[in-house]
C-alpha cells in the first residue's frame, strides 16, 4: 500500500505532520495526557495555608515542593511522573458577596505568577472552581486567558455548586452532567481554536449524588481528558470505600484520581500505598 493510499493523500499526510509540529507539548512531552504520565499535585489557594499545602509557600517554592513530592512516586510508576499545582481560583464563601453568588473570584493577574512559575519548570497547573450559586462555565470563562496556556487545565468541584436557595456548609452541592458537558464543549473548542495539546478536566467527587446523570458525561471530544477525582478523607477503609463506589459504572474514557489529606487522613497514604490502590490513580493531589 502506498503512503498516499493509507492517509488519503500525500498532501493530507503533510498537513497532519505540520499540524503536529505546531502544537505545543505538555509537561513531560507529547500532546495527549494519559496514559503517558501521572501527575502529583499540591492543592490549595495562594497565601491561605488552611486551604491546602500549596498555600503554605510562594509559586517557585510550591513548584519545587511539587517536584520533590513527584520524585517520591517515580519508583512506583511505570509512566513518567509530572509535578503539578491545583490552584483554587474561585473560593466558596459563607458571605453572599455583592453579586449574591457565595463565591470569591481571584483576579487573573494574581494567579498568573503560579502559571508562569509552572510553565518555566515543566509543571502542570489545574485551575479549580468553587462556584457557589453561579454555574461552572461562567466562572471558567473568567480564566480563559490562562486556560489558553498549553500547561493549564481545569477542575470543577461540585461540593461547592449551590442551587439558588442554598448556602455553603449546610449541604453538599451537586452538578448535573449537562452543565459539565457545557464546560467540556467550551474547553474543547478553546483547545482546538488555539492549537493546544489536550486539556485535563478534573471532576471532584466523594458522594455519588454530587454528579447527577454521570453516565451522560461527554467524553467524545478528544481535546479534553476527563478525570474523576476521589476526594474522600478519613481512615484507609473509608477512603477505599469511597474509591470503590466512585469507580463503579465509570463513563467510558474517564480516568481516576486520588486525594491525600495531610491532616484529615488517619494516616496519610504513602506514595507506595497510594499507587497500590486499584487501579493506580493518574492524578494525585495533596491538601
Amino acid at each position: 500500500m502506498a503512503i498516499g493510499d493509507h492517509f488519503g493523500s500525500v498532501t493530507e499526510l503533510r498537513d497532519r505532520i505540520e499540524f503536529a509540529l505546531t502544537v505545543p507539548e505538555l509537561p513531560g512531552g507529547g500532546q495527549l495526557l494519559y496514559p503517558g504520565r501521572r501527575m502529583i499535585a499540591l492543592y490549595g489557594h495562594p497565601g491561605v495555608p488552611a486551604m491546602g499545602v500549596m498555600g503554605e509557600q510562594g509559586p517557585e517554592e510550591s513548584v519545587a515542593r511539587a517536584k520533590e513530592l513527584a520524585s517520591q512516586y517515580d519508583p512506583f510508576s511505570d509512566e513518567k511522573v509530572i509535578p503539578a499545582l491545583e490552584v483554587i481560583v474561585t473560593v466558596a464563601s459563607v458571605d453572599p458577596g455583592t453579586d449574591n453568588q457565595y463565591s470569591n473570584r481571584s483576579r487573573v493577574d494574581d494567579i498568573r505568577p503560579w502559571v508562569e512559575a509552572a510553565r518555566d519548570t515543566d509543571t502542570y497547573v489545574v485551575l479549580d472552581l468553587q462556584p457557589g450559586r453561579t454555574d461552572f462555565l461562567t466562572q471558567a470563562k473568567i480564566y480563559e486567558e490562562l486556560l489558553a496556556e498549553p500547561h493549564v487545565g481545569l477542575a470543577l468541584d461540585p461540593e461547592w455548586r449551590l442551587r439558588p436557595d442554598q448556602v455553603h456548609l449546610r449541604q453538599v452541592g451537586q452538578v448535573d452532567a449537562s452543565e459539565i458537558n457545557d464546560v467540556i464543549e467550551w474547553l474543547a473548542d478553546l483547545t482546538a481554536e488555539n492549537n493546544l495539546p489536550q486539556k485535563l478536566l478534573i471532576l471532584h467527587q466523594f458522594q455519588t449524588r454530587m454528579i447527577t446523570n454521570r453516565a451522560d458525561i461527554d467524553t467524545s471530544r478528544d481535546e479534553v481528558s476527563v478525570l474523576i477525582h476521589a476526594d474522600g478523607h478519613g481512615v484507609p477503609e473509608q477512603k477505599l470505600d469511597t474509591w470503590n463506589v466512585l469507580k463503579q459504572d465509570l463513563p467510558e474514557g474517564v480516568w481516576l484520581g486520588w486525594k491525600n489529606f495531610n491532616d484529615e487522613d488517619s494516616p496519610t497514604f504513602t506514595p507506595e500505598e497510594t499507587m497500590d490502590v486499584s487501579p493506580s490513580p493518574w492524578f494525585v493531589s495533596y491538601q
